[in-house]
């Protein structure tokens, strides 16, 4: 994997890129020490994977991934544990507090292996035009599941992971909530709070700021209303 360093302090770009240098099958392509280093290496390199700094000058590490229409796979790096949360709303692999250790640098990298098997085992590469996916596979343990669409009722956020309840249980994917929504038929699911997706199929009602499924209410976000009612036709 070709990778980038994005942090505006010297000392941790050369913490990360000694790390990237005993790890078999990471290679660094460039260090930056601004966003606008990023951009220009982002446009001469292939980068798979980025470690980035979440707070830098003038452009933050936050907006520079919301500025990508096809972002790398990203490591947040951070001395505040406070920004944790905002880098997995972003859907980043991991999360790294400064000083980076080698081992928990590792444990990072076997997480972004894990991402890149899953999507290629989820994924058909190429499917036929007559070909109807209607499953998604999701990692337990040592195995991936098969799960139909019209088993799973609503996902909820749990930090770096999300819970999966069917119709008769509960299961729990290594996955952000944000790639569940990038993976989901959009014509059924959507999203309608910060930490809840739901099958559209499940729900019975709406009642003020609360979708009403079978046996549970969820709430609604302010900035989620809008598309659910579009969604549901109301």
């Amino acid at each position: 994997m070709n990778c980038m360093v994005v942090d505006d302090e010297p000392i941790a770009r050369d913490i990360l890129a000694s790390h990237i240098e005993q790890t078999p099958g990471l290679e660094l392509a460039k260090s930056c020490m601004s966003a606008t280093e990023a951009y220009e290496g982002l446009h001469q390199y292939k980068v798979d994977l980025i470690f980035l700094d979440i707070q830098m000058p003038v452009i933050t590490g936050s907006n520079f991934l919301r500025s990508l229409r096809n972002p790398p796979l990203v490591i947040f790096t951070t001395a505040y544990q406070q920004y944790a949360v905002e880098g997995f709303e972003l859907n980043s692999v991991d999360y790294l507090l400064k000083p980076i250790t080698y081992d928990r640098f590792y444990q990072a990298i076997e997480k972004v292996k894990e991402r890149l098997a899953y999507k290629s085992a989820v994924r058909p590469s190429v499917p036929s035009q007559t070909q109807s996916i209607d499953y998604i596979f999701i990692k337990q343990d040592t195995k991936l599941v098969r799960v139909n669409y019209n088993q799973i009722n609503y996902i909820q956020a749990e930090k770096d992971y999300s819970s999966v309840y069917l119709e008769d249980k509960r299961l729990l994917a290594s996955m952000h909530l944000k790639l569940f929504e990038d993976t989901l038929p959009k014509a059924s699911f959507i999203r309608i709070h910060r930490s809840y997706i739901v099958n559209l199929t499940k729900i019975v009602s709406i009642k003020g700021n609360m979708a009403e499924l079978v046996d549970i209410e969820i709430p609604i976000g302010a900035n989620y209303r809008d598309d659910l009612l579009a969604a549901l036709r109301i």
